[in-house]
């Protein structure tokens, strides 16, 4: 989801900036792995118990937000055509995200809603506040806006509301800001960030690098405006549904409207790549289209849930549904663009100023493609394993597929690692 390539436009974005982002998240991928591994009897128990919280927030902050929050550092002047406003705004951000969502996470781990966890929450909007100023006043200097810059800072806002609501969530545990209890704006909360941060983010990147890495001739601006439509009115709704107190069944209404912007994407994704230039795909876009499919899986589950149950009490499949989604659809896009992307970064650091006298390695030769293959074959393992494991409610095969997760994120930082610390 994120691009610097050797004849990148983007000037002004230090690799300084956007390399530490890259680096915590692979060990916060790495961390969640062994809470997963560790603490498999969660996933057999009510979604909302502290180590389970745990883990879910090291997936969606410290893995696919600070991924997200790094690497657009960098895409997001090639969408606007212009610079990054600031860089000192980046670091404020890595900043304040990366001293508070380990805050965050031990206080879910230990359930104290207290001083920890709310110092957390306030250390993270500021990260958001920073990144979303650091945006604005970005495309206010730029002359170029179009659809994809549109769709990301779009998904700041969206994001920016989920912090500022988990925030207020944790208050609540204490200070009684809301007559419901926090458990009661869980649902709210959580697809605030899923479709209106990571879906409406994913979406718009996703449409623009995913037809630049094949190579493609596709290109439907009014398609995408219709998705953008889509998903936006979805999640309104949504939360109109909810504050109203209206009739569960109702919520198909967002899901209809949320499933056929993902269709269309689809659609999106497969002219594209049936339109390519570039006939050979390698596995990294490979892994990324395998996402675009996985996206279905969670809108599937939550339809299921509504039709056969008419509430979220099913626990194995409310369960199922948060783990396709972190650790299915959006684990999956970042594994394989990780690796389109990132070396492209440290080849520029390394490699640019001496292209063309000598010879130099290809960025894809700054990582192992063996190790690659097989973290996509152990990570396709474990997420199948795990899933089976929470349906059946069984620890036995939740630790088998735990084990299988675990060496996927040590594998992943192995080759991570590997084209960080690259040296000419």
């Amino acid at each position: 989801m994120f691009i610097a390539g050797a004849n990148s436009p983007i000037k002004n974005t230090s690799y300084k900036v956007v390399l530490p982002f890259y680096g915590y998240a692979a060990l916060s991928f790495l961390v969640a792995t062994i809470l997963l591994f560790n603490n498999t009897s969660a996933f057999t128990q009510h979604y909302f118990s502290p180590h389970t919280l745990a883990i879910t927030h090291t997936m969606a902050l410290g893995w696919g937000t600070m991924i997200i929050l790094g690497a657009s550092h960098q895409l997001f002047p090639v969408m606007i055509e212009g610079k990054l406003h600031s860089n000192f705004l980046a670091y404020l951000s890595f900043f304040f995200a990366a001293v508070g969502i380990p805050f965050l996470v031990t206080a879910f781990y230990k359930f104290d809603m207290s001083f920890i966890a709310q110092t957390g929450a306030v250390l993270i909007n500021l990260a958001v506040l920073c990144y979303l100023a650091n945006l604005w006043l970005s495309i206010a200097n730029s002359k170029s806006k179009n659809i994809h810059a549109i769709f990301a800072f779009t998904a700041v806002l969206w994001l920016f509301t989920t912090t500022l609501l988990g925030l207020l969530l944790i208050w609540n545990f204490t200070t009684h800001i809301f007559s419901e209890g926090s458990l009661y704006f869980l649902s709210l909360h959580a697809h605030l960030g899923i479709i209106g941060w990571f879906l409406l983010m994913i979406m718009g990147v996703g449409s623009r690098l995913i037809p630049m890495f094949l190579i493609s001739k596709y290109e439907n601006k009014k398609m995408l405006w219709w998705i953008y439509s889509l998903i936006n009115v979805g999640l309104i709704s949504f939360i109109f549904i909810f504050l109203s107190s209206l009739k569960t069944q109702l919520y198909f209404v967002p899901i209809v409207l949320v499933g056929i912007g993902v269709v269309l994407f689809g659609i999106f994704i497969y002219r594209s790549y049936a339109q390519r230039i570039r006939k050979k795909v390698d596995g990294q876009v490979k892994m990324s289209l395998l996402s675009v499919v996985l996206v279905v899986v969670p809108i599937i589950i939550l339809a299921i849930i509504i039709l056969l149950f008419a509430t979220l009490s099913n626990i194995q499949l409310v369960l199922l549904y948060g783990f396709t989604i972190f650790f299915g659809w959006i684990t999956t896009i970042i594994l394989g663009m990780t690796f389109k992307t990132l070396p492209f970064i440290i080849w520029n650091k390394v490699y640019s100023s001496i292209a063309g006298i000598g010879k130099t390695p290809n960025p894809k030769e700054l990582f192992s493609s063996r190790i690659f293959m097989a973290n996509g074959v152990t990570y396709l393992i474990g997420f199948i394993i795990f899933g089976l494991g929470i349906i059946q409610s069984s620890v036995l095969i939740l630790n088998i597929g735990s084990i299988f997760l675990l060496i996927t994120a040590v594998l992943y930082n192995f080759n991570v690692f590997k084209i960080l610390f690259h040296k000419a």
